[in-house]
């Protein structure tokens, strides 16, 4: 029967966390299709560690590529062992994370393998009967949900934005297979060298990987009153986030959006101010561990999903939080 598999990110500091939220999503659709579920790994001093950790997290098979051509991510070499895994192995699912490589690869992979992709997935099932899978995301400016579907060709393959899902749990009991593929000589990219890589200086962390996040909507009313969230993120030591009318206003940039139009995020702690919860605000932020709502409306829908709800005027309430936070520094 043919697998559902998974492309796990191998980086110098080991797996990254999309590797196993995707390990999450894939295991529901090889139960529904009563198949394996399978990891494919590519990178140079993979440790065993990651790939145990891999099958710990739901995986039946792990695939390895592991060569010094792959220190380094570069679409080609990837491609190339991916494409030649696809043709041997012919899975029925593949999905990768939306992230900077499986937004890359997984365009240049379909091509060479003449399947359908569906990009930026929220949501993934398995359509009874057929074995389709149904790959559901943000259309029209993130108005409406489409879910797509692939009928006529294999393998089904889909990114999937993360931090849209938990990761599962660790099982240390679970057994699997790991196959290692042969190195070659071939993985080597002709055409591109890389020569280094650098970090981007007076850059902003990403609201994707933040651990707190303080994030503001239409009720701030102006421009000028977003300095209050601006504040507040510096004084939490978090991220400014913003909805997506406080965007379309001007108020804070595209990069800040959270919601299915914008950034799916899974903070530790996400604070939110004058934000009414439309629902693909409400979808971004489903994951996160503990959610603050600050709201003057009673009936604003994120009050039902937030932890703590704070029911008042928003500019008598920041500035006393403010005060606290400031206060409890100085001790």
């Amino acid at each position: 029967m043919a697998e559902v598999w998974t492309l796990s990110e191998y980086g110098e500091h080991g797996l990254k966390d999309v590797s196993y939220e995707l390990l999450g999503r894939g295991r529901a659709l090889a139960d529904s299709l009563s198949v394996k579920l399978a990891a494919v790994v590519l990178g140079h001093g993979i440790e065993m560690s990651a790939l145990d950790s891999l099958i710990a997290h739901g995986a039946d098979v792990v695939y390895v590529a592991d060569s010094e051509h792959l220190a380094d991510f570069t679409c080609e070499s990837y491609a190339r062992i991916l494409v030649a895994l696809l043709e041997e192995y012919k899975p029925q699912v593949m999905i990768a994370a939306a992230t900077t490589t499986g937004r890359t690869l997984m365009p240049y992979v379909a091509v060479q393998v003449h399947a359908g992709l569906t990009a930026d997935c929220t949501e993934l099932a398995i359509e009874e009967g057929t074995g389709n899978l149904l790959q559901t995301r943000p259309a029209i400016g993130g108005n409406i949900m489409a879910t797509i579907k692939s009928p006529d060709h294999r393998p089904q393959m889909a990114t999937i934005r993360p931090h849209s899902t938990k990761k599962p749990l660790r099982d240390a009991g679970r057994v699997g297979t790991i196959i290692r593929i042969p190195a070659s000589p071939a993985w080597k990219n002709e055409h591109v060298e890389v020569l280094g890589l650098r970090s981007l200086e007076g850059q902003s962390a990403s609201i994707e990987e933040a651990e707190i996040v303080v994030s503001g909507g239409k009720g701030l009313k102006k421009r000028d009153n977003f300095t209050l969230i601006e504040s507040l993120a510096k004084a939490f030591g978090g991220e400014v986030g913003a909805s997506r009318d406080a965007v379309d206003r001007g108020w804070a940039a595209y990069p800040h959006q959270v919601g299915l139009s914008g950034k799916t995020i899974s903070p530790r702690l996400y604070v939110a101010v004058g934000i009414s919860g439309a629902i693909q605000h409400l979808a971004g932020i489903k994951t996160a561990k503990c959610i603050v709502a600050i709201n003057q409306d009673e009936h604003a829908a994120i009050l039902d999903l937030a932890d703590f709800a704070l029911v008042g005027d928003l500019f008598t309430i920041l500035p006393e939080i403010q005060k606290r936070l400031e206060a409890r520094s100085k001790v």
